[in-house]
């Protein structure tokens, strides 16, 4: 069984830049395929990022260029770095064990002067 806890969010100013990281535990963690996803209130969780487990990354186009994901397999870790913050990208974000269909809790920030 996955179990998969994020952290990093708080309060960023536009412009700014954040990092996200995805603690992950379980047997074959490390031969997942995991994705980042964010919801804004009001919205649907919507896809950001996927990070397979070779290190091939895919992105939203309007987030490629500004987000990278990367992991440490030794540190059972996967992470999201996001520059150029944008008061839109202000949201819930999780992450995702594509194959064990696990969810983190979720870490929020906002993007606000």
């Amino acid at each position: 069984q996955v179990h998969l806890v994020e952290s990093g969010g708080g309060l960023v100013q536009p412009g700014g830049f954040l990092r996200l990281s995805c603690a992950g535990s379980g047997s074959s963690f490390s031969d997942h395929i995991m994705t980042w996803h964010r919801q804004a209130p009001g919205k649907a969780r919507e896809w950001v990022a996927t990070v397979a487990p070779g290190g091939a990354t895919f992105y939203t186009d309007a987030d490629k260029g500004r987000f990278t994901g990367s992991r440490d397999h030794a540190k059972n870790m996967v992470y999201l770095q996001m520059n150029s913050l944008k008061p839109y990208d202000s949201a819930v974000y999780y992450c995702h064990d594509f194959v064990s269909t696990t969810w983190g809790q979720g870490t929020q920030f906002t993007v606000s002067s």
